[in-house]
């Protein structure tokens, strides 16, 4: 989870596999991403957006595939580039 410019995590790395949001909801059979690369993406487009990341990642549909910045968030993580959602 980010907070602004913070990753939270429990975990003894960053650098541990997930899923994209994407292939969780079976849409399509994609290998997997690093959760440091996702989250990094989250962190870029806070520092883009400010205070107002909060508000347009909720109207976007918040925790879901159908959010653009959790699409963008792991095409970053996918190819190094595409953290911007739009």
């Amino acid at each position: 989870m980010t907070l602004g410019n913070v990753i939270l995590h429990t975990g003894d790395s960053l650098d541990v596999a997930c899923s994209t949001y994407a292939h969780r909801a079976g849409l399509c059979v994609e290998a997997g991403i690093q959760l440091g690369d996702h989250e990094r993406a989250h962190v870029y487009q806070y520092m883009a957006l400010g205070p107002l990341f909060l508000p347009l990642y909720f109207l976007c549909g918040g925790i879901s595939v159908r959010n653009r910045f959790e699409r963008a968030a792991d095409r970053y993580a996918q190819t190094g580039r595409g953290w911007w959602p739009w």
